[in-house]
């Protein structure tokens, strides 16, 4: 089976730059929290809206990464469809690749990025 693109890009990007030097953060990982809400309505909502993600709490750990302090990234469970109490530590690296398909949608977030990468591919990959 081959690679969806945009994996195939961030992989990439990480072989060509020395160990320890990138931090991708799915945006995956900043669906709002939906605990308030039961499992079952949880899996009837729509993800691939914008509405889907905490947008204000992604741009503030990016704009941390970038001042050098560490975050911890919020990881969410596709069995469960929310985010789970653990956390994923992070650590300031030099190159900071924010991952996702609304990676560019809000203005928040994609302002402040140095370079943008949007790849086209078709609806099946």
């Amino acid at each position: 089976m081959e690679e969806r693109a945009p994996e195939n890009v961030v992989r990439r990007i990480l072989e060509s730059l020395p160990e320890g030097v990138v931090a991708v953060i799915p945006q995956d990982s900043y669906y709002k929290d939906q605990s308030h809400i039961p499992v079952e309505d949880r899996r009837k909502r729509n993800f691939d809206h914008p509405d889907a993600f905490e947008w204000t709490l992604l741009a503030e750990q990016i704009q941390s990464l970038r001042e050098g302090k560490p975050i911890e990234q919020p990881k969410y469970s596709y069995v469960i469809n929310n985010r789970l109490k653990e956390t994923i530590h992070f650590e300031p690296r030099k190159v900071v690749i924010v991952e996702g398909s609304m990676a560019l949608y809000n203005k928040q977030l994609r302002d402040p990025m140095d370079l943008k990468i949007f790849v086209d591919t078709g609806a099946d990959e």
